[in-house]
């Protein structure tokens, strides 16, 4: 009976068919389990988030293998021992078996593949301590080695971890190129499932730091494709939500969105990985803002914060929403100065521009956008370039030039169109009116309005949805001004000459003149400088 049973579980590890392999490895009978049968077994009670019998395994195939005199796979078992307790917040066992790694490697040939994975032990060491140099030097190494040896797994791991770090010093475009090098080899079949999961999580998490939307979604349906393969897979789902619930989101499917990420949060506990459960508390914080639900938005926060992952930059927008712009503005402040790199801070630059331009500082917004102009085009990601032209168009308008913002603003639009994103081109289209109505076409910039609304309100997206109902309100002018008046009004506010506004405006500069004496008169002010300060101070730009 024993041996049946092994003889399935080995026929059911072979067909990726987890629980099958569980099950009739836990039927045999005790001692009939080889060293292999027991490091298959860890992958499947791994694979099954039975992080427990996984561990208990490993350690009954490093002691079989120690034992035995098989160096190398005790070695190979210590590095997985290492590798998934830190995983699963186990620091102390995690060093401990770390250690093991390191003395046993001594007794091992130098050109022996094991240098390769301690390697990578190393690289992650290095990384918890802030050394980033020393990382990436062991990313090489594991890779050379890996190479050498033709180990697939090892080769796919140190390429994913190399692209991650050329990105993080700022070539994106070349670590880009490694993230494909490494998910070539994951979708191909040329890696044992627990690394392919490892890749196809590290990679798709790169790709979004950057805004790569495409690479995003084509990596997240492999991914997808992969887990539907493996019906019991628990193991890389929560992360696999995750990004479908990132997707949804941009795509406009917010109830979708919302419950991906709580389907995360539960898988993530059941593998008990707490500290992921923070990202998807996050990412649903992020929905819930956007849908005008702020107190569940910022109960979603608390939440991510608990499980130690920054509630920022989406708390800092929630408080911008809420009125609490004076928090919005230190949050941000200390994220751009905590920020290590440029990847990190291409992240926060949008939404720091959207929180300094809600508190009124357009000249530090305007540093910011010239710094995330910069990194956009560095980057040449779609995702993030869209992003940079809305910011620097909305600047444009805050500070008075609302045809200097329509290119922008055009750009932004025709970009976010293209990657499907419904509320990104509705928030465009808003920012659109405002520049067209300030140069007079109040006809189109109604078009832009009544669009903005209509996807707005099939998002259910309600504080947006309230903006535009404020935006399309009867305007009632100050001081008793006329429509023509308050045009002529916005374009000396934004330092036009009257040969200019009657350009722009299509009139005779003499009719231009006796608008300018009739606004004077009605505001009781003598000059061009006065007549501006009341237009700003009477929000009319």
């Amino acid at each position: 009976m024993g041996v049946g049973e092994l003889e399935r579980a080995r026929a059911g590890f072979e067909r990726g068919d987890w629980a099958a392999a569980h099950a009739g490895w836990v039927a045999s009978a005790p001692g009939t389990l080889s060293v292999q049968d027991l490091a298959d077994l860890a992958t499947a009670a791994e694979l099954l988030g039975r992080h427990t019998e996984a561990v208990a395994a490993l350690q009954d195939a490093f002691a079989r293998s120690l034992e035995g005199g098989e160096l190398p796979r005790a070695v190979h078992c210590a590095f997985r021992l290492a590798m998934t307790t830190a995983a699963h917040s186990q620091p102390a066992l995690s060093a401990g078996w770390a250690a093991r790694v390191e003395e046993l490697l001594d007794t091992l040939d130098d050109d022996a593949v094991e240098h390769g994975w301690v390697a990578m032990l190393r690289m992650f060491r290095a990384l918890g301590a802030g050394a980033f140099d020393e990382a990436g030097a062991c990313a090489d190494r594991a890779a050379a080695v890996g190479r050498g040896h033709h180990d697939t797994d090892l080769v796919a791991m140190a390429t994913c971890a190399r692209g991650r770090f050329a990105m993080y010093a700022g070539r994106v475009p070349a670590g880009l190129a490694l993230l494909d090098e490494s998910m070539v080899r994951v979708v191909a079949g040329e890696t044992s499932p627990v690394i392919a999961g490892h890749v196809y999580c590290t990679a798709i998490e790169g790709c979004q730091e950057v805004g790569d939307l495409a690479r995003v979604a084509e990596w997240t349906a492999a991914l997808e494709r992969w887990c539907a393969r493996q019906p019991d897979l628990l193991a890389f789902t929560g992360q696999c939500a995750v990004h479908r619930g990132q997707l949804l989101r941009l795509h406009g499917d917010w109830p979708g969105a919302l419950a991906e990420f709580a389907d995360a949060e539960r898988r993530y506990r059941q593998v008990h990985a707490l500290d992921a459960v923070g990202l998807a508390s996050y990412e649903r914080g992020e929905v819930l803002r956007l849908l005008g639900q702020h107190a569940d938005a910022e109960a979603a926060f608390d939440r991510a914060s608990d499980h130690g992952y920054e509630p920022q930059p989406g708390l800092a927008l929630l408080w911008v929403a809420r009125g609490r712009t004076g928090a919005a503005r230190a949050a941000v402040g200390r994220l751009l100065t905590e920020a290590a790199g440029p990847v990190q801070r291409a992240r926060l630059l949008g939404p720091a521009v959207d929180v300094l331009l809600a508190c009124d500082d357009q000249g530090a917004a305007r540093d910011l956008v010239d710094d995330l102009d910069r990194l956009a085009a560095e980057f040449g990601c779609a995702g993030l370039l869209a992003t940079a032209a809305a910011a620097h168009g909305a600047v444009e308008l805050a500070v008075g030039d609302p045809a200097g913002a329509l290119p922008y603003l055009r750009k932004a639009y025709a970009a976010w169109v293209a990657l499907d994103g419904p509320h990104e081109v509705a928030r465009v289209r808003v920012q659109l009116a405002r520049a067209l109505r300030s140069m007079g076409d109040h006809d189109s910039a109604r078009v832009e309005l009544e669009a903005a609304r209509r996807t707005f309100a099939a998002l259910g997206a309600a504080p947006d949805l309230a903006q535009v109902g404020r935006l399309m309100a009867p305007e009632v002018l100050p001081a008793g001004l006329t429509g023509r008046e308050a045009q002529v009004l916005r374009l000396v506010a934004a330092g036009r000459s009257n040969a200019q506004i009657a350009d722009e405006l299509v009139l005779s500069e003499k009719t231009v003149a006796r608008h300018l004496s009739n606004i004077f008169t009605k505001l009781d002010v003598h000059s061009r400088t006065a007549a501006a300060a009341f237009a700003f101070e009477h929000d009319l730009m």
